[in-house]
């Protein structure tokens, strides 16, 4: 299982840090107390630990659905404002949906990419506990789509180029959520991004539950991070509708085809992004490089393209899915 390679790996990780940056001891200050000097013993060499550290990630190149499930809700992948701030320049945020308040849980604004004028957005999780519950551990509420849109259509407006993160395991399902008009903010994101005339690429960069995460991902591209999942619904609640034991999640997701390599060989997403091995949280900086790649390569062939061309090209690839 995924978790418990990635608890001995991270267990090695501190000893491999402790040998290379060891912590000096004040032998002086010990000798003045009358007490004996610290000497360190380390069972296993530097070179050691680095093989079995090594040995532990190659398992990590076979993973099951569910180790995939698991590596795309692990609280240290990169977060949408990360991925704004290490691809991005200039950014300038937007907030409220001009309309009732302004939901965080959705984050976007205006940036620059590699020089051109863009509008960049995405679901926001948080990395602390205090965040994802301000956050609402990345579930909008209505106020959050209309905001998602008011944005992509001011993008429209200005000729912008749109990309989106997602991360979110669905729509927030409250109460009031509902009563102002969930279903309905979504369905009108769904219209609405259907028809505009701007590139759009869309990034899976955790986990993408249900019309929580189509609400912002109807794009021209449709990118995945490796172990990045993509879904109607979480696998738990899957196992629970289908079986009424939500205790069979693992089985669930088998079933369901929710991988970015299952969703590859669907024509559902148009490029898989390597991960460090271990997952993404393992090396940020070496997955930023990867998907700036992917983002400049993709990005350079839609600006090419015309608005009616642009709208009836995601118009056609949306139709085709399932055929």
């Amino acid at each position: 299982m995924i978790k418990d390679i990635l608890k001995e790996v991270e267990s090695l990780d501190q000893r491999i840090d402790a040998l290379r940056n060891p912590v000096p001891e004040d032998d002086a200050e010990k000798q003045l107390l009358g007490e004996e000097p610290t000497v360190r013993e380390d069972c296993e060499s530097l070179e050691e630990l680095e093989a079995r550290r090594t040995a532990l990630l190659e398992q990590c190149r076979n993973l099951t659905s569910a180790d995939r499930v698991f590596l795309a809700r692990h609280q240290g992948r990169p977060r949408v404002d990360e991925y704004i701030r290490e691809l991005f320049t200039d950014f300038f945020e937007q907030r409220g949906d001009r309309q009732c308040s302004d939901d965080q849980s959705i984050f976007g604004g205006i940036a620059r990419y590699k020089g051109i004028p863009v509008t960049v957005l995405g679901h926001r999780k948080g990395s602390t506990l205090e965040e994802n519950m301000r956050f609402r551990f990345g579930m909008p509420e209505p106020d959050g789509y209309r905001k998602a849109l008011r944005l992509m259509k001011q993008a429209e407006k200005f000729g912008r180029p749109i990309i989106t993160f997602i991360d979110t395991p669905g729509a927030y399902p409250g109460k009031e959520a509902e009563e102002r008009g969930q279903g309905e903010a979504i369905a009108r994101n769904l219209a609405e991004m259907s028809g505009l005339t701007v590139p759009i690429i869309s990034v899976v960069t955790g986990e993408g539950s249900s019309g929580g995460a189509l609400g912002i991902g109807v794009a021209n591209r449709i990118l995945m991070l490796e172990n990045a999942v993509y879904s109607v619904l979480s696998p738990e609640g899957f196992a629970s509708i289908l079986w009424k034991d939500s205790s069979r999640s693992g089985e669930a997701c088998d079933i369901m085809k929710l991988t970015a390599q299952d969703l590859l060989a669907d024509g559902v997403v148009e490029e898989v992004i390597p991960e460090p091995l271990g997952g993404a949280q393992r090396d940020h900086k070496q997955l930023f490089a990867s998907l700036d790649a992917a983002l400049e390569r993709h990005l350079t062939q839609l600006c090419k393209m015309n608005g009616k061309a642009l709208a009836d090209q995601r118009y056609k690839k949306y139709r085709q899915i399932g055929l």
